[in-house]
């Protein structure tokens, strides 16, 4: 079994902590595992696409165009970018979040959140479209969005680990005191899918 997750947002959003806790679950099942980041070049709000290769035979870290089994969205408009990764067939969860670029506020360009919506759905077969910001107030922090996005991933199949394996290698990467945080930020993830 070979499984192509991408997971697409800004600087900040927590994309790499995401893709390493996918990659500890994969290992733990004993799966080979390779992971690649795409780092934009602002280290806030700058394009971070990382790739999470999971399964047997694999030659290289980076996803090709049309194979990524998964896309994770942390942000609408980064979501779209990232598309072409995505084969036929694939699923997306995306955030409607919107990071809007310093070129927008400054009226050098805009951020049509409606079009960029419609983009995704047209492009995409599955997709699942989550509110970020408000279950990571519900959660009890706006920096949760990632974890989020993996406890709704983990109510889909096609996963080679469960949502409690999945959940146990988000909380090896978060400091004690967050533990607590970051299992309500998984249980809304898996909650809002219920009602997506």
């Amino acid at each position: 079994m070979n499984l192509d997750i991408v997971i697409s947002g800004v600087g900040g959003q927590g994309s790499v902590l995401a893709s390493r806790a996918l990659a500890l679950a994969a290992m733990e099942r004993g799966l080979a595992v390779r992971t690649s980041e795409v780092i934009g070049m602002a280290q806030r709000e700058g394009s971070v696409v990382s790739h999470v290769r999971m399964g047997e035979e694999l030659y290289g870290a980076t996803i090709p165009d049309h194979r990524a089994d998964f896309l994770l969205g942390l942000e609408l408009a980064e979501t779209a970018r990232a598309l072409d990764k995505l084969k036929p067939g694939g699923t997306v969860i995306a955030s409607t979040a919107a990071i809007v670029p310093a070129t927008v506020q400054l009226g050098l360009s805009t951020y049509d959140r409606e079009n960029i919506t419609k983009y995704i759905k047209e492009r995409a077969r599955k997709v699942f479209f989550l509110d970020l910001e408000e279950l990571s107030r519900q959660a009890g922090h706006a920096k949760t969005g990632n974890v989020i996005i993996l406890g709704a991933l983990s109510t889909l199949p096609g996963l080679p680990f469960g949502p409690e394996q999945m959940l146990r290698a988000v909380l090896r990467f978060v400091p004690e005191k967050f533990l607590e945080l970051n299992q309500r930020a998984f249980a809304a993830g898996r909650a809002a899918m219920e009602v997506a």
